[in-house]
């Protein structure tokens, strides 16, 4: 939205700066985004007088012209018309920049003859479209600035122009009254009274509107005037300067007043040649396929169920976003229809998009302009028109109603206080509505007709607050209760942070994959079916949820391999996905090791990644997110984990607290990863959560008996698990064995084909006394017992 100050200026009574203005709208929430200074751009132009103007002794419409400046009498060849002694005229010398032509000029010679300079004409200048002649000033003196004596004598053509930002919910501020409204409110000025003119109607309008019943939603109200005997020529000179200020081109007086009403009253409007309508106005939907050529001379095809004006010939505007170019006024019209209608928002955001047409209107209107100004708005159209192109106006006839939108809140003054935080008197509370133009009925307050975005009682807190200046907003610590507050963050939360600080601490490198990966990648990890499909993929490498969290990895690994880098351990924390329907997925982290342990140096204590580093950090992560020591680690891992090289922690055979292992080779090569590559995957989900009042780790016991440690080795098959040994052995008296580790495996030798040994550490920890020999002996015996029976192993001799 951009305005300049003189046209502020004729709504608001105030004599703060620009700066000021600026200042106070981007703190009012009107932000500003820029403020064009257009006196800079004509700073090097100087004032100079024609001393004499001969003719060019070869060319018949060039001069030769003696021009008296600040800098002594220079030659100028000219070619305008006007061009002759003692006119005061603007001087553009050699190196200054001309906006009006792009040039910057300079000595040259036309037709043999020097000239040193320019005479500007206004067009030259970007002062206006006048190209006749050169700029012909009745003051000024010789080497005065230009901007100096337009600021003394034509301070509109040099006015700052203000560019503001306006945000969906205030299309109030759409207009330059609206604008004006809130600096008021403020405080920085006093809006000025707006009194809607009295028209004297001289006849009946001889064209009548009607709306269509299935289109009354779209369009309450249409009202219709008739001016004949207009004279549409050029607009007034402060009319066109205010339009050229914000970047729109002045046409006609007719077609100028509707753009200005837009932007001074968010009033858009529309004028139609009435000689060339036939018959009434009739408001209406499209049955679609209909055809308009709009004023901006292109063809629309129109869809099913779009707003239109049409007459008896058909089709001559389309509702609130274009005009027709048959039925458009012309140099030549002299008697018009002026238009002023409310349209729904909704409708005409539907029928802009689907035309893809961007105007003044549509903006507006898809936005919400004031509905009780429907009338009024064409009566001033109608004042300006009448005052500055003739014409005898007829009676108003209007089609609908105008909507009710009336509607109140209640206004609690406390209430600001705890919403935002900010003490403000109830009496500047209801000044501030005031001055918004809100009417207050005791503790009801009623919303303008111009604020559609004000929608219940906290938007009179913000309007309030807006007003105040949230500036006044002072930082005031929070209450907070007696004793020792409850946990912020859920068993679920605090297990993610010790997770990730925990693979942190290990050396793993965080990484934040997309939750979307390629049909082949998912199908690699179990994944990429139907059930996980996008309908919209953003590309084909995104067109499925991701199974797993190691296909990103392993992608991530992919580019770093590619760009050298060798050694990495990467983690990622997320959600993996099994179907597409809520509870389908699962919070999981996975790890992925490639290249080798430790950084590289001369005593070569480096060594490739195994399985065995990922057990090692799997289990560490397990731990410190409170997983029981008692999970066992069992065979059956997914297929994309190596089958000899992988395992699974469990608590029993069917809950899985992890997997480790080895990447399948295949998986490697399909991903084009170099391998070899070994993960982890955990799912903090199954880990058992605490008891209340608990934790879910055992408690730590110490005794102060002396343990006792025994070792046994045990021939058995080469098929048999370490994993049966040590649960056997552990089985044999849970109470008194604290711990079971494997510390030895011999194969081959006088054992035989097909057989192997395998050595335990049994300890013994006693509770209630230390333990005699013949207590030692008798749970020896049980474990021999006990191994023997699980997996057919003896001792060996």
């Amino acid at each position: 939205m951009k305005f300049t100050l003189s046209w502020l200026k004729r709504h608001l009574d105030t004599q703060a700066s620009v700066d000021e203005i600026a200042e106070t709208l981007t703190d009012l929430g009107l932000e500003v985004e820029g403020i064009e200074d257009r006196a800079a751009r004509l700073r090097d132009f100087t004032i100079g007088k024609v001393v004499s103007a001969e003719k060019h002794p070869d060319a018949d419409r060039l001069k030769v012209c003696q021009v008296e400046t600040d800098e002594g009498v220079q030659q100028i060849i000219c070619g305008a018309p006007n061009a002759r002694e003692g006119i005061t005229v603007v001087i553009a010398k050699p190196g200054v920049y001309v906006p009006g032509i792009d040039t910057t000029i300079g000595v040259g010679k036309i037709r043999g003859i020097e000239s040193f300079g320019m005479m500007a004409s206004e067009r030259e200048l970007e002062l206006s479209e006048e190209h006749d002649g050169i700029i012909e000033l009745p003051s000024g003196a010789v080497g005065q600035r230009f901007t100096d004596w337009l600021a003394e004598n034509d301070p509109a053509k040099v006015d700052p122009v203000i560019e503001i930002a306006i945000t969906p919910n205030r299309p109030d501020a759409l207009g330059v009254r609206g604008i004006a409204r809130d600096l008021a409110a403020r405080g920085l000025g006093v809006l000025k009274p707006l009194e809607t003119p009295k028209i004297d109607a001289g006849f009946d309008c001889p064209v009548n509107v009607t709306i269509d019943d299935d289109t009354r939603d779209g369009c309450p109200v249409f009202a219709l005037r008739l001016i004949r005997g207009v004279r549409n020529g050029p607009s007034p000179e402060w009319l066109q300067d205010q339009l050229r200020a914000i970047g729109l081109r002045p046409i006609s007086f007719l077609v100028d007043v509707t753009n200005w009403f837009t932007y001074d009253l968010n009033r858009p409007l529309h004028v139609f040649d009435a000689d060339i309508v036939k018959g009434d106005l009739r408001v209406h939907r499209t049955a679609g396929g209909e055809t308009i050529t709009a004023l901006d001379d292109k063809a629309y095809t129109l869809p099913a169920g779009a707003m239109v004006i049409s007459d008896d010939a058909g089709v001559e505007s389309i509702a609130g976003i274009m005009g027709g170019a048959h039925s458009g006024v012309t140099g030549a019209t002299v008697n018009v229809l002026v238009e002023s209608a409310y349209w729904d928002p909704v409708q005409i955001a539907l029928t802009g998009r689907a035309l893809k047409i961007n105007s003044d209107a549509r903006y507006r209107f898809e936005r919400g302009v004031d509905p009780a100004f429907t009338p009024e708005g064409l009566d001033f159209a109608t004042r300006m028109i009448l005052d500055n192109a003739g014409g005898e106006a007829s009676e108003m006839v209007v089609a609908g109603a105008v909507p009710d939108v009336d509607r109140a809140y209640t206004l609690d003054t406390a209430r600001i206080e705890s919403l935002v935080g900010m003490s403000i008197p109830g009496d500047e509370q209801r000044a501030s509505l005031t001055a918004l133009g809100f009417r207050l009925d005791g503790d009801m307050a009623h919303v303008p007709s111009w604020r559609p975005d004000v929608q219940g009682e906290a938007d009179l807190v913000e309007e309030v607050a807006r007003i105040a200046s949230l500036t006044r907003l002072e930082g005031r610590p929070m209450m907070r209760a007696p004793g020792i507050l409850r946990p912020v963050l859920t068993v679920a939360q605090q297990r993610e942070r010790m997770a990730r600080r925990t693979a942190a601490s290990l050396g793993y490198n965080e990484c934040v994959t997309y939750s979307f990966i390629d049909q082949a990648s998912a199908a690699l990890f179990g994944g990429g079916s139907d059930a996980t499909r996008l309908d919209n993929p953003i590309s084909s490498d995104m067109s499925h949820m991701r199974p797993a969290l190691l296909p990103g990895l392993l992608q991530a690994a992919a580019r770093n391999q590619a760009r050298g880098i060798a050694d990495m351990a990467l983690f990622e924390l997320g959600t993996a996905f099994h179907g597409g329907a809520p509870g389908e997925q699962h919070q999981m982290i996975s790890g992925l090791l490639i290249g080798h342990t430790g950084p590289k140096s001369v005593h070569g204590d480096r060594r490739p990644v195994d399985v065995f580093d990922a057990k090692a950090d799997a289990e560490a992560v397990l731990s410190a997110i409170g997983a029981p020591a008692r999970a066992q680690i069992l065979r059956g891992a997914a297929e994309w984990w190596h089958p000899g090289r992988s395992g699974r922690i469990c608590l029993g055979p069917k809950k899985t607290l992890s997997v480790f292992g080895e990447i399948h080779p295949k998986v490697l090569r399909a991903m084009d990863v170099k391998g070899p590559a070994v993960g982890f995957s955990i799912w903090p989900g199954e880990v058992p959560m605490p008891k209340a009042g608990g934790t879910a780790r055992a408690p730590l016991v110490l005794s102060d008996l002396q343990a006792v440690e025994r070792d046994f080795a045990f021939v058995v098959d080469a098929q048999v698990e370490v994993q049966a040994l040590v649960n056997a052995a552990q089985g044999a008296d849970k109470a008194l064995i604290s711990d079971v580790r494997v510390f030895d495996e011999f194969v081959g030798g006088s054992l035989g084909e097909g057989r192997k040994s395998l050595a335990l550490t049994v300890r013994l920890q006693p509770t209630d006394a230390t333990l005699t020999d013949k207590e030692i002996e008798a749970v020896s015996a049980k474990i021999v017992e006990k191994v023997a029976k699980a997996t057919g192993g003896e001792l060996r001799r």
